[in-house]
């Protein structure tokens, strides 16, 4: 008797691995995967940062040039084979590595990912009392340095049993210092570890729970939880907007952030345009493999074209929804403290963990403010989790259907467990650092060394006309002036955005540091070994899979490039005529290249 496998039901149309229950679902999952904390944190502080309201010109640019092109590549590419992001690499054979390094990169970035939700988690049990413990400076605190006065000053002549720091001691808010000293409890550097913060772990162990539980059944359990986790968010910013307008001070935040202080002479700096770049890349999530696993879950003839459009647009919109009520509370700080906003505006851990909590301390009613601006981090960086996991039980399940097609449930949770485990030594002392410098190295040029072979190669070896064949077959034939755009972006534009990102990333780099610490050599070196840790798969399986090839050198680096007999829509309904009759041509060509020949390529702009 067959093994019932729960990632099935009854009415799905692939029988053997499942589709999604129905379109919101798989549109949540993906909205959910793309929305994520950079969203919250990072775009508001770019969009002040690159001249308000006139950096939203080269965001859009970006989303329509390079954005929305690989977004809706990746998601055709898994929907048409129902495959994960390694096994679609059946078209271009000899780039399969490409599909291992993103595995790869989710994996550890799923590691150091529920680190950032422990600390959401800790924040969120913290905020259960009043008042909030960094809203003064309590017993934990450092009295000659923590000020919950801003504007402290020293009186030079004090006696010298005065605890007012003296002029070469940064006073720090209590915020920062509760930060520091009580949730991390931070040690000196990378190479002071110390003992395991408890709480942390704690909290990590918690996060991966709800992440196993919510995938406990595949897509068909997380499909269910991503109607709260996608959609609370959108319902806490709207609160804390509410709330924030109702400040004094919030218009002087909105203002900075996309008022009347936009800077339009901003958009003659390049470092702008690399920065909308940057943001669009990572925010939509592409080159990690999530969009190509949680697509191929979709139904053969689902419409990916608009499905691209809306999620896009959703995550941008989201951003800039999101500025709004980040900076509308900011603005208050601001007014508090008698400060510019422009000195409270900060980015990354420092807004999510100091400066925003340090705001919500403020206000009338505080821990509850607190309690949802957590706990909509918390849904934020579920929602991404569940997709980062799932590329790693759908590349597995993949590579193994018959020993793995009725044991998902075990599957999830040994990698939640393996997981847990590898993410112990970001809890330690010295987490924080683990956690920059992985953050540095794993989600930054890997990614765009990705992106850019997987473009290239469906594009300039696969072949870009016979993959908008292929996205027809799902989508129904399209105008020659529909494609005319995506043919651009595909085969110039985009390959081009993506390599000046990345060659100004090299030649921009700078050492990893965490505020003023830097970090040790050695340090640096493990962050490098990371990162060719995943990037090094891609030519080792191509050379593997040249040795194992049959022929010449030349007959064997051709048949890699060519696609493999397996490359084909996952059920035989929907192969077709058009299929059938290209896997017998690719068997018996023998003599004709389309590698690489000028022809091809021109063709693809001027044929429909």
């Amino acid at each position: 008797m067959e093994k019932k496998d729960t990632h099935v039901g009854a009415k799905d149309e692939n029988a053997e691995r499942g589709n999604w229950t129905n379109k919101r679902e798989y549109m949540l999952s993906m909205i959910g995967y793309a929305v994520g904390l950079g969203n919250v944190w990072r775009f508001p502080y770019l969009a002040y940062k690159n001249g308000g309201g006139a950096f939203l010109i080269p965001y859009f640019l970006m989303l329509a040039v390079a954005g929305m092109p690989l977004f809706f590549l990746e998601s055709s590419l898994g929907q048409f084979c129902s495959q994960g992001p390694i096994n679609v690499w059946r078209a271009v054979p000899i780039l399969q590595g490409v599909g291992v390094a993103m595995v790869l990169v989710s994996t550890f970035v799923s590691v150091y990912y529920n680190v950032i939700i422990a600390y959401s988690l800790y924040y969120m049990f913290a905020s259960f009392q009043s008042p909030l413990p960094w809203s003064d400076c309590l017993s934990w605190a450092d009295p000659n340095t923590c000020s919950s006065n801003a504007n402290v000053t020293c009186n030079m002549t004090l006696s010298e049993n005065s605890t007012c720091p003296s002029a070469n001691i940064s006073v720090q808010s209590p915020s920062e210092q509760y930060w520091d000293r009580v949730a991390l409890q931070r040690s000196s550097g990378l190479a002071e570890t110390g003992p395991v913060v408890w709480h942390l772990a704690l909290c990590l162990l918690l996060g991966w729970i709800l992440i196993a539980a919510a995938l406990f059944k595949g897509i068909k359990s997380s499909g269910k939880v991503v109607y709260f986790t996608a959609t609370f968010p959108y319902l806490v910013l709207l609160i804390l907007l509410i709330r924030g307008v109702t400040l004094e001070g919030a218009r002087d935040g909105i203002e900075f952030y996309i008022g009347s202080q936009s800077n339009l002479s901003k958009l003659a700096e390049a470092e702008v345009w690399r920065d909308a770049a940057t943001q669009i890349f990572f925010s939509l999530s592409v080159a990690w493999g999530g969009v190509t696993a949680l697509s191929s879950y979709n139904k053969f003839h689902n419409n990916v074209f608009k499905d691209t459009i809306v999620v896009c647009l959703t995550n941008s919109a989201t951003s800039i929804f999101a500025g709004f009520s980040i900076f509308s509370i900011l603005g208050h700080m601001a007014h508090v403290y008698k400060k510019s906003v422009g000195e409270v505006a900060q980015a990354g851990f420092g807004l999510a963990f100091i400066a925003y909590p340090d705001a919500l301390s403020k206000l009338p009613l505080s821990p509850l403010w607190s309690i949802l601006f957590f706990f909509m981090l918390l849904t934020l960086g579920l929602d991404s989790q569940f997709a980062g996991i799932e590329v790693i039980t759908t590349c597995l399940s993949d590579a193994f259907p018959e020993a793995l097609k009725s044991k998902r449930s075990l599957v999830s949770v040994v990698i939640c467990a393996t997981l847990f485990l590898l993410g112990l030594p970001c809890v330690t002392r010295a987490g924080i650092y683990w956690v920059t410098l992985m953050d540095q190295y794993f989600g930054s040029w890997v990614l765009l060394v990705a992106a850019l072979l997987e473009i290239l190669g469906l594009f300039y070896i696969y072949g870009g006309n016979r993959f908008i064949k292929d996205i027809e077959m799902m989508i129904g034939t399209k105008s020659f002036l529909f494609w005319l755009w995506w043919r651009a972006c595909w085969f110039l534009i985009t390959p081009c955005v993506i390599m000046v990102i990345l060659v100004w990333s090299l030649v921009t780099y700078t050492p990893p540091r965490y505020g003023t610490v830097e970090y040790p050599d050695w340090g640096t070196s493990l962050g490098w070994c990371m990162a060719v840790s995943c990037v090094l798969w891609i030519p080792i399986i191509a050379v593997y899979k040249l040795v194992k090839a049959e022929g010449n050198p030349w007959q064997r680096l051709k048949s890699l490039c060519t696609p493999s007999k397996d490359w084909h829509p996952y059920l035989d309904t929907h192969r077709g005529e058009r299929y059938s009759e290209e896997q017998l041509h690719y068997s018996k060509t023998s003599d004709i290249n389309p590698v690489f020949d000028i022809s091809v390529i021109a063709n693809n702009f001027t044929q429909p």
